[in-house]
């Protein structure tokens, strides 16, 4: 049996759900925190194996030291030095993690995105409010699920930077096209097609499910795709979560690229067995 391992440090409603597809695939699925992984004179030592998986479904890393979160990206790196396949490897993780980086390469791949400035300092940051004009959001660099998120519409809105650990990231505010509320579209990519979409609905200009957004099922066109497609293409992703918003002059921009997406909410609004899917693709 092809051996899979679920890289999680807490077996979650996906892990559980993404373990029962590789089952009934006749895999050997088996929990992994990637914290337990060894670096060992002779390679990388799994706990519990005898040996490397055949591939590795990277769930979560769990969040630690610098020294931690290098070491565990190291893993990662070294089993595609290896051979074993990663979903998502290393790359797709350190680019849609860091917020900056992503949309540097949106931008560099000619993605419409929104303008986006990364600086350190609040002097600097107050430059970039009073020269950029409007409204901006500022967000966590490495942050998800809609925390940390503040609208900066003056120079006196911004944090301290003990607040944002130095590093101040702005992006143009978009406000909702017309005719809509406040409202975006998620839609999960695999091995360059949509498995699932959903619109998510809010009366909060933060519309995260975590926040209270409404989910609802979604049939996304061509635009959509291609630019989801272009996104996960863009930062090396397998599979991800792609962000996107219809600006007020009709423009779909991409926001985000998640590498190690969620789909509990995009299940429940989906017809598609989305674990299951996943796991097809890993394994093909």
């Amino acid at each position: 049996m092809k051996r899979i391992a679920i890289a999680i440090d807490r077996i979650d409603w996906h892990a559980r759900r993404l373990h029962a597809a590789f089952l009934a695939l006749d895999m050997a699925p088996v929990f992994v925190s990637l914290r337990e992984v060894a670096f060992t004179p002779g390679g990388l030592s799994f706990p519990g194996l005898d040996g490397l998986p055949e591939a590795v479904f990277v769930r979560a890393i769990a969040a630690g030291s610098f020294e931690e979160v290098t070491r565990r990206l190291g893993v990662l790196h070294a089993l595609a030095a290896l051979g074993v396949r990663a979903w998502n490897g290393a790359r797709a993780i350190e680019r849609c993690v860091d917020k900056s980086m992503t949309a540097f390469l949106l931008a560099a791949a000619g993605i419409p995105t929104p303008e986006t400035w990364t600086v350190e300092g609040q002097e600097a940051a107050r430059r970039v409010v009073a020269e950029a004009g409007g409204e901006l959001v500022l967000k966590p660099l490495f942050g998800a699920q809609g925390r940390g998120l503040k609208r900066i519409a003056r120079t006196t809105d911004l944090p301290p930077p003990e607040a944002v650990a130095g590093v101040y990231h702005l992006q143009r505010f978009v406000p909702p096209a017309r005719g809509e509320g406040f409202c975006d579209y998620r839609l999960l990519m695999c091995r360059g097609e949509v498995i699932a979409a959903m619109v998510r609905e809010s009366a909060d200009w933060v519309t995260n499910l975590h926040r209270g957004a409404r989910p609802a099922s979604f049939a996304p066109g061509p635009e959509l795709v291609a630019l989801a497609l272009r996104a996960a293409e863009a930062v090396s992703a397998d599979y991800a979560g792609v962000d996107l918003i219809r600006a007020p002059d009709g423009r779909v921009l991409v926001l985000e690229v998640n590498s190690m997406p969620g789909w509990r909410g995009l299940q429940s609004v989906s017809e598609v067995a989305i674990a299951p899917a996943l796991a097809r693709a890993l394994s093909g």
